[in-house]
């Protein structure tokens, strides 16, 4: 055959040794040579340069006798005790177990072969509780169906601070050698297509959800298996009769159509609305959840295609509770008269500039409503935190105000620019970033964007921060910070914080802001006597550096604390610990049941105790304090299980909606009383008992 006849989709000899090969890309490469990329007979891609003096060899592939028995009767042998171990699991129903580094559990085990692999094709949520093992789980699946033969292409979809574990766990646990995607990858593959090319691979859930050019490709891929990790992450919302679905929803749904088994993962599968619970579920059927849930309508009964064991009812093999107890205890203090007054000035200017925010229009009010919403937190948070925070604003108004005399603006004051690949609902942001870009746009909506339109406003703003500036560097400076006193208190003289030599225990503390984390890990470190004592994570720690920081708090005896943002509220396991604060209070429910599951996982030994940091007299205490006094009234009553539907019964926007409201209107006596009927609405104990029975899936 002469090169110039060689083209893709023929099969040919005389290219590889000893087999036919199927041409996928042949190309011209000189005057007597031909660069050709093909597929062999196990699915590998090979490529190599075909000169003329390979033309005498190169034939199509004789079709030949199918039965001719002329092969070594050795390899027959060979190939056929390969075909007996292959179905392996015809004799051994649990052959996955029994080849793989692992000891599961009960529910580990009838997830796997009472409720997955029945259920072929697949299309299913697996939701069990934080720390349930869901890993181990999935691992197994891949596993069985790989020896069953029942899958080949498996893609795993999670977030980008988990591939590296995912990948680790594949292998040392099943010896299942995935590779991560990633740009090297596609660059280096034969046919510029990375997807078709292997057939066991893990990728990033941001970078393929952002990427057109990715998009295309997964879309004319094929799968027999895609697992998403943390699916909860694939949002989307009703906004009216409209549809608001992020980019990793859209990933979601194109992936949906290119595999044959889809395995949804995730703790907090329920937000507290059932229209976007639904949504979620349109991923599994779209016919089935099609369309908007209207209220008053029964909920569908989602036993078939979701599963969810809560922490209180998973057992070991003799019965005993798999996870220990969990306690929430509220530690509530009052503000010093300085903090007290800082308190009362800042949020009169928050509520000011809201109240001009509502002249505004479009994405603009919005994002100004969200800026002066993290300003009220970061008030929440510490000293340290709302003084770096005005500052900043400050500082940076008075860069625009400079900016917009120098072009010798009169009228109204243009729209500050913001990044455009910002969500349009901002409090969404969470679920599109990630944890590091989260941060990042949360600091420069905070520090910039403002209600002002003129320049007189501007400059009265100004002013306004100015004064709130000395202020609180002056509480700041002053050193009379009443919650860090609270938490030094917890440190040095909480006996559950010691153990029999009087060490303090491992102790992870959450907080919500890297200024506030800046200024703890200092003053921790005063307290213990060193340095080497405390280690933090934040957003801006690099994944491999997280890591190694994770490894320090869990193996160095020396590290006792752990200081962390929720960019540790991931798949970060470190149930080395038992204790843990929340020095700031989450606006999302969902976050206390994610930061909880980090130290309540399985393979922890004793009572898991979370202490919550309450300020007593402010807008935000007032709404907390109800909300912390029932999960303390119905953890006893309902046995802990009150963290398991957190997120379920307390609806994230209701409760950011009602903490605003709080804010802005809490001078009203008439609003007052409207508000306090409205927190004892979202916090009713009965909602308590019908989410737990809905979430574990059992009759009320």
């Amino acid at each position: 055959m002469r090169l110039e006849e060689i083209e893709a989709g023929q099969i040919l000899e005389g290219i590889a040794p000893d087999q036919a090969v199927r041409v996928i890309a042949s190309e011209h490469a000189g005057a007597d040579s031909r660069s050709v990329v093909f597929r062999r007979a196990d699915n590998s891609i090979g490529d190599r340069l075909v000169s003329r003096e390979d033309e005498p060899n190169i034939r199509h592939a004789e079709q030949g006798r199918p039965w001719s028995f002329s092969a070594a009767g050795e390899a027959f042998l060979l190939a056929t005790e390969a075909y007996r171990i292959n179905m392996a699991y015809l004799f051994d129903p649990m052959m996955a177990v029994h080849t793989s580094d692992v000891e599961p559990l009960p529910h580990q085990i009838t997830a796997v072969y009472e409720t997955l692999l029945p259920k072929q094709p697949l299309r299913y949520i697996l939701a069990d509780d934080p720390g349930a093992g869901k890993t181990i789980m999935a691992g197994l699946f891949i596993q069985e169906l790989i020896m069953r033969a029942d899958a080949r292409r498996v893609l795993i979809i999670a977030p980008g601070s988990l591939v590296d574990q995912w990948q680790d766990e594949l292998k040392e646990k099943f010896g299942l050698a995935f590779r991560i995607f990633s740009r090297e990858m596609e660059e280096q593959s034969l046919t510029g297509d990375a997807f078709l090319e292997n057939d066991l691979l893990i990728a990033r859930l941001d970078q393929l959800s952002r990427n057109d050019d990715l998009i295309d490709k997964l879309k004319a891929s094929s799968w027999d298996l895609v697992v998403f990790d943390e699916a909860h992450k694939l949002s989307a919302s009703w906004y009216g009769q409209e549809l608001k679905a992020t980019k990793r929803f859209r990933l979601g749904q194109i992936m949906g159509e290119v595999t044959r088994n889809l395995l949804l993962m995730t703790a907090t599968p329920h937000n507290g609305k059932e229209e976007d619970f639904q949504l979620f579920l349109s991923l599994l059927d779209q016919d089935r959840f099609f369309g908007k849930f209207r209220n008053g309508t029964q909920p569908v009964d989602v036993s078939d295609v979701m599963r969810r064991m809560v922490k209180e009812d998973l057992v070991r093999f003799d019965g005993t509770p798999l996870f220990p107890k969990r306690q929430a205890i509220t530690v509530s203090y009052s503000l010093s008269d300085e903090e007290e007054a800082l308190y009362k000035e800042v949020t009169r200017y928050v509520v000011e500039e809201m109240n001009k925010a509502d002249r505004l229009e479009g994405q603009r009010k919005g994002r100004v409503g969200f800026a002066l919403t993290g300003l009220q937190r970061r008030l929440a948070s510490s000293p340290e935190a709302i003084f770096q925070s005005l500052k900043r604003r400050k500082h940076r108004l008075e860069e625009r105000l400079e900016e917009e005399r120098r072009q010798g603006t009169r009228g109204v004051l243009a729209e500050t620019l913001m990044p455009s690949s910002l969500p349009e609902d901002l409090y969404d942001a969470e679920d599109e970033l990630s944890a590091e870009e989260y941060e990042e746009a949360e600091e420069r909506v905070v520090d910039q964007m403002t209600a002002s339109r003129t320049l007189r406003e501007l400059q009265a703003e100004i002013a306004t921060l100015t004064a709130l500036v000395e202020r609180a560097r002056h509480v700041a400076q002053s050193e009379k910070d009443r919650k860090w006193d609270e938490l030094s208190r917890l440190l040095q003289n909480t006996p559950e914080m010691r153990d029999e030599h009087g060490e303090l225990k491992k102790l992870i503390v959450f907080t919500e802001h890297k200024d506030t984390l800046n200024y703890l890990v200092t003053r921790i470190a005063g307290v213990l006597g060193g340095t080497d004592k405390v280690v933090a994570i934040h957003g801006g720690v690099r994944r491999d550096d997280r890591r190694t920081i994770q490894g320090l708090f869990r193996q160095d005896k020396r590290v006792r604390v752990l200081v962390a943002t929720d960019a540790a509220g991931e798949g970060v396991n470190l149930q080395n610990a038992n204790l843990m604060v929340n020095y700031d209070l989450p606006w999302n429910p969902n976050r206390l049941e994610q930061r909880f599951g980090r130290i309540h996982r399985i393979g922890q030994q004793q009572t898991c105790f979370l202490y919550n940091l309450l300020a007593k007299d402010t807008r935000e205490g007032d709404v907390f304090g109800v909300l912390l006094k029932k999960l303390e009234n119905q953890g006893e009553a309902l046995d802990g299980r009150v963290f398991d539907v957190l997120g379920a019964v307390v609806d994230e926007r209701s409760l950011r909606d009602l903490l605003i409201d709080s804010i802005r209107y809490a001078e009203d006596p008439q609003r007052r009383l409207e508000l306090q009927q409205r927190r004892e609405d979202l916090f009713n104990p009965e909602r308590w008992r019908e989410a737990i029975a809905k979430n574990a899936l059992k009759p009320a």
